[in-house]
């Protein structure tokens, strides 16, 4: 599989009225990103009705200050990067608005600790970005399976397998599966496992997108596998 472009050296270099390589790569960067940021807004005390607008004015300082072009791939993931900057950014919209309002509402939690170069974001903390930004991954997987069995006219007999995906809840039986899609019960686990096998390779190349090597692809299916195993919400 070769590697995707759309990583750090392209980001850090896209700006708003950049290449047409680069407004794709900042498009796709925002579409992933998105959700993640905003919930993991939403779970800080104060910030709940502010979170889809905080959510904007961070990517758009992202770009403005040229946040991304200071990402060392060296450093770190992607992921782990671009939380550390929305921490950051938290801290000092938490400090304009305290010098606004002084003494105003309830404390919020304070992110002061990690407000330095490099903060090191406690589990806790990150555990929501992180729970966010897994399912993203596999929502993308898959829009992207169900567009290429919709181009392939197979749309219906997806919709009669994807509950053998991963995250569902109460998978069916291959025994009604098979006689709800009228399929011999052998060719239904056949078609289940080219399923699965399909839905890991778009999960994978979706993580691909998200680190700066192939070597590191590995090792955040990994973290990604653990996420979404959390029990915790």
């Amino acid at each position: 599989m070769p590697f995707p472009t759309t990583r750090w050296s392209l980001l850090a270099q896209a700006t708003v009225n950049g290449s047409a390589a680069q407004a794709d790569a900042l498009a796709e960067f925002y579409r992933r990103y998105r959700e993640p940021v905003i919930a993991f807004i939403r779970q800080q005390p104060g910030l709940q009705e502010r979170a889809e607008d905080l959510a904007q004015e961070f990517f758009v300082h992202l770009i403005e200050e040229s946040t991304l072009r200071r990402a060392d791939p060296a450093g770190g993931r992607f992921r782990s990067f671009l939380l550390g900057a929305l921490v950051r950014f938290l801290s000092r919209d938490r400090v304009k608005g305290a010098a606004a309002k002084r003494g105003g509402g309830a404390a919020p939690l304070s992110f002061d600790a990690l407000a330095g170069d490099g903060p090191a974001v406690p589990f806790a903390v990150a555990r929501t970005f992180d729970r966010v930004w897994a399912h993203e991954v596999l929502a993308l997987a898959r829009r992207e399976q169900a567009a290429r069995w919709a181009a392939r006219e197979r749309s219906a007999e997806l919709a009669g397998l994807a509950g053998f995906l991963p995250g569902t809840a109460a998978p069916p039986t291959y025994e009604a599966a098979a006689a709800a899609l009228g399929w011999p019960l052998a060719r239904l686990k056949t078609e289940v496992h080219r399923l699965r096998q399909e839905f890991r390779e778009l999960v994978r190349a979706e993580v691909a997108l998200t680190v700066d090597a192939p070597h590191e692809i590995e090792a955040e299916m990994n973290h990604l596998h653990a996420v979404l195993a959390d029990p915790a919400e």
